[in-house]
């Protein structure tokens, strides 16, 4: 026999032994990746769940802070309405006293009845709530309710003539409209053609 015959070649088949060591080395490598995979799955979920827990936490931090915002949102408003409750005790208590005239009585009264609009009034202002003022002014839907009309040959049809009621707004939303009561004109063309002297 030659030498090269002496020595095997690459491709003569694997004995039984080592193709079971091959085997079994895949099976360990396998599963160590099975392992490793199974791992990197918990770690993931295990983020997942902590995540899912702070929005949830997030979510009740949010709706709590959303709650109590709606509950003292007007806190602010409130402090200062209280100089104006202060302001008619006072005034009541001043009515009442006995040594006093009917006459001094009134006039304290309405003394106070004054203050105790100005202070509410400061207040409105200082919170942006603001009078809507109609008398004289064009009709406008959006601010005024029209509760009636009245013949009134001086202003031009649709002018604001009478107000029942004054309206407020908060900004630029509307709180509560003016009722209010509209000059007809002297006839159907002044709601058409209204003069140059219509308030704007």
């Amino acid at each position: 026999m030659t030498e090269k015959e002496d020595q095997p070649s690459g491709n003569e088949p694997l004995s039984e032994s080592e193709e079971i060591l091959n085997l079994e080395q895949e099976i360990s490598s396998a599963v160590s990746r099975e392992e490793e995979l199974e791992a990197e799955v918990n770690k993931i979920k295990d983020q997942l769940l902590r995540t899912l827990a702070e929005l949830e936490n997030y979510r009740k931090r949010a709706e709590r802070e959303r709650e109590e915002m709606a509950k003292f949102a007007i806190t602010g408003f409130s402090r200062d309405l209280l100089t104006v409750a202060d302001n008619l005790r006072r005034a009541l208590e001043s009515a009442s006293a006995e040594s006093e005239t009917s006459e001094k009585l009134l006039k304290s009264l309405l003394e106070g009845v004054e203050i105790t609009e100005k202070e509410l009034l400061f207040a409105f202002k200082k919170h942006h709530i603001e009078k809507i003022e109609p008398l004289g002014q064009a009709f406008d839907h959006h601010f005024h309710q029209a509760m009636f009309e009245v013949d009134d040959s001086d202003q031009p049809a649709g002018t604001v003539v009478h107000v029942l009621q004054s309206g407020y707004r908060l900004h630029d939303r509307l709180l509560r409209p003016a009722l209010v009561g509209v000059a007809k004109g002297k006839n159907s063309e002044d709601t058409l053609q209204p003069s140059d002297e219509t308030p704007k």
